[in-house]
């Protein structure tokens, strides 16, 4: 056993929140506690924390996270779980590297020995992304995922939905399959006009075809195609997951470890989903520690389908990428559309502190770009 000593945490372009847990025999563990727009508002958070949790048992994972969540009142919530989630993740690798083992050990066990995977092509203003889906084949993907569009009207003209179907085409043409993000951008009256035309196309999945908050109307859409309906990175608990899997409206489960209070919960949300036959795809278009989290989890959890990897994804700008971070980068080369299992101790990865420290110094926190429409009315990013 050892108590918590020291809680640290790093503001590191290009918009990631690390936090690294030591105790009191010096043994360490790293967490991402990232939630893009808002690090101010967790790195709040985790300084209320830090004067309570330092003296607690490192090794009473769950203790600490039922701790955080109960003794606090209000719950859930994108900011408060993703203070959790650094938490959380962090107290995994220090246990198990203290065991030294790989975190999947303490979870049952691996199911397999290599993880499929998908990266992104374009950006938040998608076009041309022919390019874009070679260099990612030739990197050794299998799997691709975009925006659907740019922002959009409440009600926009059918148009504006063509140069998605064209973007999906060029895609399938290169013999790679396509997930095709709404990013919640699509209102009810343009959603469901795209999902039609993109049926005959077999994309992947369609992700957050409508915000989270319309159980209703993703139930209504669910019904009316035949494409499998992706979502959960903006739900945050297995509370806010439960009326979706009641009733039964996705059929894809997109948690993220970062947003939901780490590796306990993404482990139980996947419980859950393989009781209604859903299979998670971990979102993670956030940095290596995330990933590593999220693929720990995934190799002991029998309904993984595939992960989300941010190499090179649009928003890793300013000579800082996925790689950036750790020592053993080699660890993550794609071979026929997969990963191989991290064989290390703890989360598998190397963090290099130095670089983590001298990126921190004077970090500015990311905002989300945000829309505007030709009226100066907000849209949906």
């Amino acid at each position: 056993m050892g108590k918590l000593s020291k809680i640290e945490y790093f503001r590191v372009p290009p918009r990631w929140l690390f936090v690294k847990i030591t105790d009191d025999a010096g043994n360490t563990g790293w967490g991402e506690a990232t939630l893009e727009g808002h690090t101010q508002s967790v790195e709040g958070c985790l300084d209320a924390w830090i004067d309570q949790y330092t003296g607690l048992e490192a090794d009473e994972i769950e203790q600490i996270w039922q701790m955080s969540w109960r003794k606090s009142f209000y719950r859930s919530g994108p900011v408060f779980m993703s203070a959790l989630s650094g938490l959380d993740i962090a107290l995994w690798d220090l246990k198990a590297r203290k065991l030294n083992v790989p975190i999947y050990e303490l979870l049952g066990g691996k199911l397999r020995s290599k993880l499929k995977v998908y990266a992104w092509i374009g950006g938040d203003r998608p076009s041309d992304i022919e390019q874009a889906a070679l260099a990612r084949k030739a990197q050794g993907f299998t799997a691709v995922k975009m925006n659907a569009t740019e922002d959009l009207a409440w009600l926009d003209v059918p148009s504006a939905l063509d140069t998605c179907v064209s973007r999906v085409q060029a895609v399938k043409a290169l013999n790679l399959d396509v997930g095709i993000d709404f990013h919640g951008r699509l209102h009810r009256p343009m959603a469901k006009q795209l999902a039609a035309r993109l049926e005959v196309h077999r994309p992947l999945f369609i992700e957050e075809p409508l915000l989270s908050e319309h159980v209703e109307a993703i139930k209504a859409l669910s019904a009316q195609t035949t494409i499998p309906i992706a979502l959960g990175e903006r739900l945050h608990s297995r509370w806010d997951l439960k009326p979706f899997l009641e009733a039964s409206c996705i059929d894809i489960l997109q948690p993220d470890i970062c947003h939901i209070g780490g590796i306990s919960e993404l482990k139980r949300m996947a419980s859950m989903a393989e009781a209604y036959d859903v299979p998670i795809a971990p979102h993670c278009p956030l940095g290596p520690i995330a990933l590593a989290a999220s693929l720990q989890v995934a190799a002991a959890t029998a309904n993984f389908a595939i992960q989300e990897m941010s190499l090179g994804i649009h928003y890793n700008v300013g000579g800082y990428d996925l790689l950036s971070y750790i020592k053993n980068p080699e660890i993550w080369d794609v071979k026929d559309g997969y990963v191989e299992l991290m064989r290390g101790p703890g989360l598998g990865i190397d963090v290099n502190e130095d670089l983590v420290r001298e990126a921190s110094v004077g970090a500015e926190a990311w905002v989300s770009p945000g829309f505007v429409g030709p009226g100066e009315e907000l849209r949906e990013w």
